[in-house]
């Protein structure tokens, strides 16, 4: 009885695992990025970036990500994601960079109540998702 156990054990964390390790395609990513600079002082910049999220309402996946390439940020400055449907804000997120400059945010899209065994899609359709982050200005005259 007790190997029973061990094993359902084990073959349930085995397959948490590999939920959240698959890959999913809810990814705010797109060549159509609008990116703008403001800046704040002499050293740094406020980069903001526009881009859409598409989420299917077919979705299966439980996890969306938003994620930057390495770059040049300014150090001890998070960046800041919005989420809007429409007007509306509907979710933000604040996350610290990498060494190399890069982030990564994932968020829940589809969530499993437990109790009833329901899925219910959080997000759906489509929203605009703004990227905020300081950057060191490249451009200082002496």
């Amino acid at each position: 009885m007790n190997t029973k156990m061990n094993v359902l054990a084990m073959t349930s964390i085995i397959a948490l695992l590999a939920i959240m390790i698959v890959p999913n395609s809810v990814v705010a990513e797109t060549n159509q990025n609008e990116i703008s600079v403001s800046p704040i002082n002499e050293k740094i910049s406020l980069e903001t970036t526009i881009t859409t999220l598409t989420v299917p309402e077919d979705n299966t996946l439980p996890w969306g990500t938003v994620y930057g390439v390495a770059s040049d940020v300014a150090e001890r400055y998070p960046v800041i994601i919005q989420f809007y449907k429409g007007d509306e804000a509907i979710h933000m997120a604040q996350i610290d960079t990498k060494g190399d400059g890069s982030y990564e945010y994932k968020f829940r899209v589809r969530n499993l109540d437990q109790s009833t065994g329901e899925f219910t899609n959080i997000f759906y359709g489509e929203y605009t998702v703004k990227i905020f982050k300081v950057i060191p200005n490249t451009n200082l005259t002496a």
